[in-house]
């Protein structure tokens, strides 16, 4: 196979240079161990490098690595953008991302982020916003056109983006709504970038399902996946597994039944990250649970860490804001010590511990680099 791919670069041409007896896996496997910018600079060296970077079949081997986590700190009413990046590389864009605030704007919120592309609303008040999709790796953006009029309902409980570069190049958002009178989703609006267009499905189910005001979603296997109340029974918490289509496709309970736990995806599976409590209500230990099979409805515990042991490695109290997109670990936040603490749930290890600026937020979105130029609609740049 060697020589096959060795033969295929060199042809006739006796004075190209080594770098030619690379074959297609020895670049890739260089490429995976450098950091996410100079991937992107990396994609100028030559049409075959271009290709290989921005080829979706490859995107599980180049570092998929987890650059960092977005935040952001408020300080004389105002809103600042942070990376807290996860190594010794350089931040990989500049976070407040001036281009997608013109002066026409006063500034932008993170929403979400979902492999690669981020969910960015960009206001002037309360009343006058627009949502943006973007790809900061590539600075190519795109805004979603307004809601119709008979779906703007105005009271979103949550908002998350769902996009997957291995299936295709375009994303859905999807806005879950209540009406004035009741807390629990009464539809849900979906923009398309495939179509260019809002649509709406009506929640019309027996089951009365209640989401955390600007909750975490994640998009795994085809579905979003959003936290609930069931039918305003008190620590009866489950998993929302939504469609493209705005659909509840399947309901997942949740261990012990409390609301707190952190969900991501990690190694392509739905994971739920949560403490357990002992009778006398305190924290015991930390479980790792995994949706394995995506056709399955139910959880299944992954990896425990006692709480005490962690506690002792980090020397701080923390809360669970965040699981690697590649691995069994976890990010602990310290409260009140403005530190991040990445811990390896499998092998029970602390691992770099990252400071962050004063009075940050209680929401982080995992960032993943994204390094195809391709973003579905990018009309804004």
């Amino acid at each position: 196979m060697f020589w096959r791919n060795t033969k295929r670069r060199l042809g006739s041409h006796p004075g190209e240079t080594a770098a030619c007896l690379l074959t297609d896996d020895l670049i890739l496997e260089i490429l995976c161990r450098l950091p996410a910018r100079s991937v992107h600079r990396f994609k100028c060296v030559s049409v075959l490098w271009r290709d290989l970077i921005a080829d979706p079949a490859n995107r599980k081997k180049l570092p998929q690595a987890l650059a960092g986590f977005l935040y952001t700190t408020i300080s004389n009413n105002r809103r600042h953008h942070h990376f807290a990046s996860v190594s010794d590389a350089a931040i990989p864009f500049d976070p407040p991302l001036p281009y997608l605030q013109p002066n026409k704007y006063n500034g932008i919120t993170q929403v979400d982020a979902c492999n690669g592309l981020l969910l960015y609303r960009r206001y002037n008040s309360k009343d006058d916003s627009h949502l943006v999709v973007c790809n900061p790796t590539t600075r190519r953006w795109f805004e979603l056109p307004p809601q119709p009029l008979e779906l703007a309902n105005r009271r979103t409980r949550t908002t998350g983006l769902a996009f997957d570069p291995a299936v295709s190049s375009h994303f859905h958002v999807l806005h879950f709504e209540h009406s004035y009178l009741e807390i629990y989703i009464t539809r849900v609006n979906i923009y398309s970038s495939w179509t260019g267009a809002w649509s709406h499905r009506n929640c019309g189910t027996a089951d009365k399902y209640t989401l955390f005001f600007g909750g975490r979603c994640v998009f795994v296997g085809g579905l979003l996946y959003v936290m609930g109340n069931h039918n305003y029974i008190i620590d009866d918490y489950v998993l929302l597994g939504v469609d493209m289509e705005g659909k509840v496709c399947k309901t997942i309970s949740v261990p012990y039944g409390r609301g707190f736990g952190m969900i991501g995806s990690s190694q392509v599976c739905l994971h739920y990250a949560i403490p357990s409590f002992d009778d006398n209500k305190q924290i015991s230990r930390i479980e790792l649970w995994c949706l394995q099979d995506c056709d399955s409805k139910e959880l299944v515990l992954k990896h425990t860490a006692r709480f005490n042991e962690l506690m002792s490695l980090t020397a701080k109290k923390h809360m669970i804001v965040g699981i690697h997109p590649d691995c069994d670990t976890i990010f602990l936040l310290s409260r009140g010590h403005g530190t991040l603490v990445a811990y390896d749930m499998q092998h029970k290890q602390v691992g770099c511990i990252f400071k962050l600026e004063k009075n940050s937020t209680q929401r982080y979105l995992a960032y993943v680099p994204l390094f195809t130029e391709s973003l579905a609609d990018a009309g804004g740049q």
